[in-house]
């Protein structure tokens, strides 16, 4: 996938002082840029437990004629939905609209836009420069009358959507002061056929449910994938025969290589937060411990010594810690230790049984799976236990993932009855803003990618 150039402009600065940042291949253009411009009247606090959409407007981008009309609709439309999707933001009726076209090199009519409501606004042009799609956008602040971002991008035409996420990742950073999320991917499993025969495939998305990808074919049984920190290679466990094998996978060359043959092995491995080492879950003389190896040596090491269940293990953000499910207590609870293996003590103290624990990118929370009287819930807690707070329930929850930013989850939910089948949803920390993510067919255990690169 090949990067878009990228630039931009401070609010302080008018378009002709926009200065060229040509970022290198490997550089992260999904990442927000510093605006230092002068303080907005506009920003959303999303510390608060409910929050109310901020309405924003979003405006056709202009076209010279030079690019198809079907991308340049496109782009605008990307940016209102992810916007909209984040449940912070309100884009406002095009068909409410009173100035309709806005040159980029003009400032808006914002009396036009006041009496709408809108706090905010986007406007956008669209060109063709050398052969490639050149996209421009500012984000104004409507009753301060500041330009509070600017940005353009030159890249493939076929790359329009990605595009599209880029600058709502600007636009939600310039306004709540977070990372966006919007430029990622999700690795699942595509599931197909009979409840009682389904074929599961390793599939790969946008966030947003498009441009879904297949990476496998079928033929073998694929489990728990899992993304490396450079989004470039996942981890996942496939049953070739009756030997489960993990393996790694480059999701742009096709490129894999097995880390090991592991029989009885319950969970795929998950990545450490430098990369450098896996940790999983291996099955020996009737007893399931966690083990990490470096991925360099191939050098593998007992983390757990019980006669329990110790599974689903998941680092924390800054890899010094690492929380994990098991049995030892005779229900399923969640329990963390130190990277090492020291210092093993249970987290989760409430009634019912807990699984699929997940840290946080921010290392503030711990996402897990909870079952009580009947239901699957989704919930978070903070590293010690504490502040447990349940987001969602329903008949078969399971598999949360996090977004980079820590603020939204992903997981499955099964439904019941004979075509009934996993499916994938969204939920932020509000536990307020459940979406369905839509998969061409039945999708299960998402994992989110970091900010593409």
């Amino acid at each position: 996938m090949q990067d878009p150039t990228r630039s931009s402009s401070k609010s302080t600065l008018p378009t002709s002082a926009w200065r060229l940042a040509i970022l290198l291949p490997c550089a992260l253009i999904g990442a927000g840029a510093a605006f230092e411009g002068a303080h907005a009247v506009v920003e959303l606090n999303i510390t608060q437990g409910t929050i109310q959409p901020l309405p924003i407007a979003i405006t056709d981008f202009a076209n010279d004629g030079s690019i198809d009309a079907d991308a340049v609709r496109e782009i605008p439309d990307v940016v209102s939905n992810d916007l909209k999707s984040s449940g912070l933001f309100l884009p406002i009726d095009h068909a409410a609209f009173i100035e309709k076209a806005i040159d980029l090199g003009q400032s808006p009519r914002f009396e036009d836009w006041r009496p709408l409501n809108a706090q905010a606004l986007v406007i956008g042009r669209i060109s063709s420069s050398d052969g490639k799609l050149k996209a421009e956008f500012r984000l104004w602040d409507v009753f301060a009358g500041k330009q509070l971002s600017g940005e353009q991008f030159f890249t493939r035409p076929k790359d329009a959507r990605r595009i599209g996420h880029i600058i709502a990742d600007v636009i939600y950073e310039r306004l709540t002061g977070e990372k966006g999320y919007f430029d990622t991917r999700i690795v699942f499993v595509d599931e197909s056929g009979p409840k009682n025969k389904r074929i599961k495939r390793l599939a790969i998305m946008d966030q947003d449910g498009h441009n879904v990808r297949l990476l496998t074919t079928g033929q073998d049984l694929v489990l728990t994938p899992r993304f490396s920190p450079s989004a470039q290679e996942i981890t996942y466990m496939s049953f070739e025969g009756d030997n489960p094998k993990v393996y790694l996978l480059n999701i742009e060359t096709g490129q894999k290589e097995i880390v090991g043959t592991f029989p009885g092995m319950t969970f795929a491995p998950r990545f450490s937060p430098d990369g450098q080492r896996i940790i999983m879950s291996i099955e020996q003389g009737g007893n399931t411990n966690i083990y990490a190896m470096d991925l360099r040596s191939r050098r593998t090491t007992q983390l757990t010594n019980t006669k329990a269940i110790d599974t689903a293990p998941c680092y924390s953000a800054d890899g010094r810690q690492i929380v994990f499910e098991s049995d030892r207590d005779g229900t399923q609870q969640i329990y963390a230790m130190n990277a090492d293996g020291s210092n093993q003590h249970r987290i989760s103290s409430g009634h019912g049984s807990y699984s699929t624990p997940v840290w946080s990118p921010r290392g503030d929370l711990v996402a897990f799976t909870k079952l009580t009287s009947g239901q699957f819930l989704i919930g978070v807690m903070k590293p010690d236990g504490s502040g447990e707070r349940i987001l969602t329930e329903g008949f078969h929850n399971e598999g949360p993932t996090w977004a980079p930013n820590g603020r939204v989850l992903m997981f499955f939910r099964e439904s019941p009855g004979a075509t009934g089948g996993p499916k994938l949803f969204s939920i932020d920390l509000t536990g307020y803003n459940e979406r369905l993510v839509a998969t061409p067919s039945f999708g299960s255990d998402p994992a989110w990618s970091p900010l593409i690169n």
